[in-house]
């Protein structure tokens, strides 16, 4: 090695260890509150799997410093307004911390001032979570949906990658929206995601193996639209749905969604065959979901009763929309000959609290069930009052989980693979934009503080002006190629047929 070229690499390393040199101060006045971080991750419980909590002090205007104090260590960061985590050693602080916790001391300077701010826990779970995560990036649908995606994103890390993006197959006279993407037993090699408009239809993949599928038949009312993949058979429940939506001019909720008919149906994966499970006159039955031994289907239903045959059931919908209210239904199923019985209403929300309750999902031990719950509607993620609830399934009391929720809108809760682990999609940062957000639940059925998911950018949310809608949890990635499912979706899609 040439001696002369070395001497320059070994200057520029001194420099940036200099530079990088964090000292606590001495100086600083104490304050008795906590600082305003951004994401909020004071008090939060976390898993022991989760890439490193990075946030941006909105306090001073020079510099910060935080200590991270760990069972044998302690650790400072800061740069500028930022604290960012060296992901070795914050998996290092991980390891340390299991079932313990680690104390953070945050300083900020103003001109030649540091303040010194109340130290907060960061609590580290024994509980880890699942590696993956999903969910759809698209702008506010009152803006459009002309650019859209289906993400996943590894959580113990920040590595980010797309499934299938529709600008892939859109043209400006052919647009395409995808949606609704859903597993079996969060695992990727049982998937699918809806395809609506251009090149429409349902994307599966069995076994690994790519299908589009046209779900609708002359007895039904649509395609499938909101799924839920059986946990032991190759059957996924869908509602069938005529959804239009509507648009405030002063209200802040912005936007209604309304669904003027829908039924359940039954698809058979390897029959390629639709059936019904539900489709009465009277009722708006949407969002199944399946219990873990897949016995029992969980569902909404809201009764509602066409008045005014003068007008369409589109318009009165738009001038009743208020008076919709779902209630929490359960029907038992036998996996073997695919019938159904026994259909109970198990929460009237629409009596008993004059509220609608929507996309119900079941823990993964059967006992817990989560779900939105709104003073109307079926789309709540633009309902601000909108909220997360549980049922114990033994005792069916009902619960509001307010550490999980805010003053804005939370809606599509999910449920870790253990259990251990909540996700919801809350608009609780501006009230616009949709960001995934994860609460601890322990073993005594209590919900933790919940807490954004992580950036490596801690100003990410405030700049990305995307929502991230529908949340699920994976244990694997999808392996298939973006380009695979873009081949696929200019196929022809497969008709399915209807069981007679």
């Amino acid at each position: 090695m040439n001696f002369r070229t070395l001497i320059p690499v070994v200057v520029l390393a001194v420099i940036m260890t200099a530079c990088n040199h964090r000292t606590i101060p001495t100086n600083a006045k104490q304050e008795s509150r906590l600082p305003r971080i951004y994401p909020d991750y004071t008090e939060v419980t976390i898993p022991c799997n989760i890439c490193p909590l990075n946030f941006a002090v909105q306090e001073g205007e020079n510099e910060v410093v935080a200590k991270f104090t760990y069972p044998g260590g302690e650790s400072l960061y800061g740069e500028e307004q930022n604290v960012l985590i060296d992901e070795e050693d914050w998996h290092n602080m991980m390891k340390a911390s299991v079932g313990k916790s680690i104390q953070v001391e945050v300083y900020a300077k103003t001109g030649n001032d540091w303040k010194a701010f109340k130290p907060f826990n960061i609590y580290v779970a024994e509980d880890s979570i699942d590696s993956y995560i999903s969910y759809r990036v698209i702008q506010p649908s009152y803006v459009a949906y002309e650019r859209l995606s289906i993400n996943q994103r590894n959580l113990t890390n920040f590595e980010e990658k797309e499934i299938y993006n529709n600008m892939s197959i859109s043209t400006e006279e052919t647009g395409q929206c995808i949606n609704c993407h859903s597993y079996q037993n969060f695992k990727t090699d049982n998937m699918l995601f809806h395809m609506r408009q251009g090149h429409g239809g349902t994307m599966l993949v069995v076994n690994g193996e790519l299908r589009k599928i046209d779900l609708k038949t002359d007895e039904t009312l649509s395609a499938g639209v909101y799924p839920a993949w059986h946990p032991t058979k190759n059957l996924i429940a869908f509602s069938t749905n005529k959804t239009g939506q509507s648009f405030h001019t002063k209200d802040l909720n912005k936007i209604e969604v309304q669904d003027t008919e829908s039924d359940l149906i039954l698809y058979d994966v390897d029959k390629n065959e639709v059936s019904i499970i539900s489709e009465l006159d009277d009722e708006l039955e949407v969002f199944p979901t399946w219990s873990p031994d897949g016995k029992k289907l969980y569902f909404c239903s809201a009764h509602f009763i066409y008045k005014n045959d003068s007008i369409s059931k589109e318009t009165e919908m738009i001038q009743r929309y208020k008076e919709v209210k779902y209630n929490l239904y359960c029907a038992d199923f036998n996996p073997d000959t695919k019938e159904f019985s026994n259909v109970e209403m198990i929460y009237n929300a629409a009596d008993s609290v004059g509220q609608s309750v929507t996309l119900p999902r079941v823990s993964p031990d059967g006992r817990y069930l989560l779900f939105a719950q709104a003073e109307f509607g079926c789309f709540h993620v633009w309902h601000a009052d909108a909220d997360i609830y549980m049922m114990d399934l033994k005792t069916q009391q009902v619960q509001k989980l307010d550490a999980v929720n805010s003053p804005r809108s939370e809606s599509y809760p999910t449920w870790s693979s253990n259990g251990r682990w909540i996700m919801v999609d809350s608009r609780r940062d501006d009230g616009n934009y949709t960001r995934p957000y994860i609460a601890y639940f322990d073993k005594q059925g209590k919900a933790h503080k919940a807490f954004a998911v992580p950036q490596k950018d801690p100003n990410f949310y405030t700049f990305f002006l995307r929502s991230f809608n529908r949340p699920e949890f994976m244990i694997e990635p999808v392996t298939i190629a973006p380009q695979a499912f873009t081949k696929k979706a200019k196929e022809e899609a497969v008709k399915a047929k209807f069981a007679q």
